[in-house]
């Protein structure tokens, strides 16, 4: 149960980063491309590259469930 709370703690927080992050840089004035594997993409705005990063790496430590407890005999 503690587990799927974390979990829904954990998408939820980061939802209302992605909102506030998305209302945040609607006045952003410098932007920049992305090379990704020789495929460049569209102009980005510089925050919006720093927070989905960000993000995503929250949202992957949310997801990385270590159990360093050992099981007592």
């Amino acid at each position: 149960m503690l587990l799927y709370k974390k979990l829904f703690f954990g998408i939820i927080f980061n939802t209302c980063l992605f909102i506030f992050l998305i209302i945040g840089i609607q006045n952003s004035s410098k932007k920049s491309k992305i090379n990704f594997f020789k495929i460049e993409s569209i102009n980005l705005p510089i925050s919006f590259i720093a927070g989905s990063s960000f993000i995503c790496g929250s949202l992957t430590g949310c997801f990385t469930i270590l159990d360093f407890k050992k099981p007592r005999n």
